[in-house]
């Protein structure tokens, strides 16, 4: 997504929440600074991902029940939001990228990026001293904002970690995008309430991501499905069988 096509976006969200362009703006210089020697580049991404079928794997509700569905459909490229890579690593699947702000589980998420994940690695004012504690535990990092892009860090549009999986999908071309434990809804997912520490505080921002994913629906390429009993507007709905 092309920045001026985003920050009007941004503007609203920092607006609800009260959010700081200038502190979302030094964690940015700061994770670029970071990862200098350690950046992939992004064309790592589009051959991941470019006219692939995508599973996009949140920590919601239903991520837990649908943990069969992600085994069985391998070929998928699992992009992976935060706090799911703690369940996808406890039952023995690697993510293929992991999309974080680091407030999930940083055991789970060490061992994915040990395990081959690209890491995706967000930042913005709340999570610079996260940054400075887990980046230097990862051997190659790719990083994101949500504010104006700077050297090796790029803003691929989305505000929670799962609709930023999302984004990231749509943003290489994805043939198709299928979501995977991504609610948005008024239940917590086991996986997500081990970082919330404010209830209503993360349901407000699960009302955005969903908002976002709406939007994104418009104008996106890719064939896109969710699995969840309340399909975001302009996804097909797939319903999930077991043999």
């Amino acid at each position: 997504m092309r920045f001026i096509d985003w920050f009007p976006y941004y503007q609203d969200i920092r607006q609800q929440f009260g959010y700081s362009t200038e502190k979302d703006q030094e964690a940015a210089n700061i994770l670029s600074k970071m990862i200098k020697k350690k950046t992939i580049d992004i064309k790592v991404l589009q051959r991941k991902i470019a006219q692939r079928h995508v599973m996009a794997i949140g920590a919601g509700d239903s991520l837990i029940s649908n943990i069969k569905f992600i085994k069985k459909n391998r070929k998928f490229v699992k992009i992976v939001a935060d706090g799911a890579t703690q369940a996808l690593i406890e039952n023995h699947i690697t993510p293929d990228i992991v999309v974080t702000d680091l407030d999930g589980d940083s055991l789970s998420l060490r061992k994915a990026e040990r395990a081959g994940a690209i890491m995706v690695v967000h930042s913005h004012g709340d999570n610079v001293e996260e940054l400075k504690k887990l980046v230097p535990t990862f051997r190659r990092v790719i990083g994101s904002t949500q504010v104006m892009p700077v050297e090796n860090v790029y803003n691929f549009g989305g505000f929670t970690d799962g609709d930023r999986c999302v984004f990231l999908a749509d943003e290489f071309g994805a043939k198709e995008i299928v979501l995977v434990g991504m609610e948005f809804g008024d239940r917590i997912g086991e996986y997500s309430k081990k970082m919330v520490n404010n209830i209503e505080l993360k349901k407000e921002k699960m009302k955005v991501g969903k908002r976002l994913l709406e939007i994104l629906a418009k104008r996106s390429h890719s064939r896109l499905f969710d699995t969840s009993q309340r399909p975001i507007r302009g996804f097909t709905s797939l319903t999930i069988q077991y043999d």
